[in-house]
């Protein structure tokens, strides 16, 4: 019988817990975050790899069963929704099933444009100062 398990204390531990093909798949998100946000912390939150940029968090991402969940709290322009609708799940997140591609292209938009939001809210933070 499994007793609980343990918490993983990075990313690196996160993904190893994988088999193999799960892991290639998470190495590349963690990558194409990493490069659209190359001044963001990695953590783990909620159990989950964690991207938090000035304090707030940019992007979480899990794998489950049959799809990766990416966390973004996404806002944008109608054509940015429009290409996430195809991927929507619970408010606020993203379902990018197993079976077809990855979209790392639209993943490393998010992280771009959750960049630009978290900056631009440290910024007003800063001036009410």
């Amino acid at each position: 019988m499994k007793t609980e398990q343990t918490a993983p204390k990075n990313i690196d531990e996160y993904i190893a817990a994988f088999p193999i093909h799960l892991q290639e798949i998470l190495k590349n998100i963690r990558a194409t975050i990493r490069k659209a946000a190359p001044e963001a912390e990695e953590t783990i939150s909620y159990q989950m790899p964690t991207f938090k940029l000035q304090g707030n968090y940019l992007i979480y991402f899990a794998a489950f069963k049959k799809h990766i969940g990416v966390y973004p709290r996404a806002t944008g322009d109608e054509a940015f929704q429009q290409a996430l609708s195809v991927y929507e799940g619970a408010k606020g997140s993203y379902k990018f099933p197993f079976d077809k591609p990855i979209p790392l292209d639209l993943i490393a938009q998010i992280v771009e444009m959750r960049v630009k939001e978290n900056l631009a809210r440290a910024e007003a933070k800063t001036k009410k100062r």
